[in-house]
């Protein structure tokens, strides 16, 4: 694995880990927001499409939390990253936790580029799975190659 591909395989972790919270604690939302570029846009599972900052994405997620959603947990279950250059493209498959109980799972797909040194995120989107839609088999491999 090179540094770079390492690196996005970090920053998608630190994407994850920082959208989970338990009772009386919160998501580590400066950690989730500083991963992207200024206006890279967000575009969520819903429809009809709308895109959304980073920001806004935080802002939604601090109204749920401790309210309609007391815990979230996320977690990476495999990723692929495609590297050429300064830019580059990962898909996440993830499992997603919601009040301990109802469990999801879907991909994230994100562009990133390089600049002075740091991968950051310039768009992400993503999807969940549901009848007919499964994930597939290649994104349930471990984050991390043995």
């Amino acid at each position: 694995m090179t540094e770079d591909e390492k690196a996005i395989r970090d920053l998608i972790e630190r994407q994850f880990g920082s959208l989970n919270w338990r009772p009386g604690t919160t998501g580590d939302w400066n950690a989730f927001t500083s991963d992207f570029l200024p206006g890279a846009p967000l575009y969520a599972a819903a429809r009809p499409v709308k895109a959304q900052s980073a920001q806004d994405f935080v802002a939604r997620m601090k109204g749920l939390a401790g309210t309609k959603l007391r815990s979230l947990a996320e977690a990476v279950l495999g990723v692929e990253v495609r590297i050429f250059g300064n830019m580059a493209v990962a898909i996440a498959g993830c499992e997603i936790t919601e009040n301990d109980a109802d469990v999801n799972r879907g991909v994230e797909m994100f562009l990133l580029v390089k600049d002075t040194g740091a991968w950051r995120i310039a768009a992400q989107a993503w999807d969940t799975e549901r009848d007919g839609r499964r994930l597939p088999a290649d994104l349930l491999k471990p984050v991390k190659p043995a």
